[in-house]
C-alpha cells in the first residue's frame, strides 16, 4: 500500500467541543504513524493554541493559522504575516463596533479589554453570581483561556498571523466582511460556543489548500496519496484539493456536499472510523 499523506484539523474534528481528543482518535493517528503514513495537523489555530494534550498525540507536522504557517519536523518552512497596516484597521474596528476579538500570533493569543469576561460567561457561567460557574472557573479552568494573553494595553501587534471576533448580534457578519473587503478573507468561525456571526480575518489567497501544496512539494510527496478530514468552512479547501476528503459526522451540510464521504462525528469515534476505512490502521 502507498503511504498516505494525511491532513488532520483539530476543532471538531481531533477534538470535542469540550476540547478533549477522544482515546480513538489519539490510536488512530499513532498506529497510522507507525505504519508508515504521515500526519499533519492542518487547523485554523496559530500555534499557542496547540496545547501539550494535542501535540503530545506526535505529528510529522503543522499547518497552522488557516495556511499561513507551516511546519515540517519542527522547522518553519512558511510563515505569512497581516500587514502592519492591516492590523491597526482591524483593532480600530473592532473597538470601535465593541467587537470582543483576540490577535493569534506564534508570539501568543492577544485579548481585546472585554474578552475575558465574555469568553467566562461562554464557558462557565455567570461567575460573579453563580457559585457553580465560579468554582469551575477556578478548579477546572478552560486551556483555551489559560492560553490567552490578557491587559495588553497597545495590541497594534507586528506578528499577527490572524484574529478571531466573538459574535455581537448588533454587528452583522456580512457589515464585517464588507469592511474588509479586499484586504482579509472574511469566514465564520468553527468555535460554536463563538456564536453563528463569529469570525476569522486571514491573510487573502492564503487557506489550508495552499498550505497543503506547499509542503507536499517541501516533502517531496504527490497530491495523490492525501487524505484530508475536516468539519468546517475553512476545511472546504482542504477537502476539494486532497485527493480523498472527508467530513465529520457533524460537518457544516455544505462540506458534506463537497466531501467524497462523511465519516462519524468527532465524538462517535469518526477519525478513528475514517482511518480504519482506508486501511491505515
Amino acid at each position: 500500500m502507498t503511504k498516505k499523506v494525511i491532513f488532520v484539523d483539530v476543532d471538531g474534528t481531533l477534538v470535542n467541543d469540550d476540547g478533549l481528543v477522544p482515546d480513538s482518535a489519539r490510536t488512530a493517528i499513532t498506529k497510522a504513524r507507525d505504519n508508515g503514513h504521515q500526519v499533519y495537523l492542518c487547523t485554523g489555530r496559530s500555534k499557542p493554541e496547540l496545547y501539550e494534550s494535542i501535540l503530545s498525540i506526535g505529528f510529522d507536522g503543522i499547518i497552522g493559522a488557516g495556511g499561513g504557517y507551516v511546519e515540517v519536523d519542527e522547522k518553519i518552512i512558511y510563515h505569512k504575516k497581516v500587514a502592519d497596516e492591516d492590523v491597526v484597521h482591524m483593532v480600530d474596528f473592532f473597538n470601535e463596533k465593541q467587537l470582543d476579538f483576540y490577535l493569534e500570533s506564534n508570539g501568543g493569543l492577544f485579548a481585546s479589554q472585554n474578552l475575558e469576561a465574555h469568553l467566562d460567561k461562554l464557558i462557565y457561567g455567570d461567575v460573579e453570581n453563580d457559585p457553580i460557574a465560579r468554582e469551575k472557573k477556578v478548579n477546572n479552568p478552560h486551556p483555551f483561556m489559560e492560553s490567552l494573553t490578557y491587559g495588553e494595553t497597545n495590541l497594534y501587534r507586528t506578528d499577527v498571523n490572524k484574529a478571531c471576533f466573538l459574535e455581537n448580534k448588533a454587528v452583522p457578519f456580512e457589515e464585517i466582511k464588507n469592511e474588509f473587503s479586499g484586504k482579509f478573507e472574511v469566514m465564520h468561525c468553527t468555535v460554536p460556543i463563538f456564536g453563528d456571526d463569529s469570525g476569522e480575518l486571514m491573510v487573502p489567497n492564503i487557506h489550508k489548500a495552499t498550505a497543503i501544496e506547499l509542503l507536499l512539494k517541501y516533502i517531496g510527496r504527490n497530491k495523490k496519496d492525501t487524505i484530508g478530514i475536516g468539519d468546517g468552512m475553512n476545511d472546504a479547501e482542504m477537502l476539494t484539493y486532497c485527493e480523498t476528503g472527508i467530513a465529520m459526522g457533524n460537518a457544516k451540510e455544505a462540506l458534506k456536499l463537497l466531501a467524497n464521504e462523511v465519516t462519524a462525528s468527532v465524538d462517535e469515534d469518526g477519525l478513528y472510523a475514517s482511518f480504519e476505512k482506508h486501511g491505515l490502521l
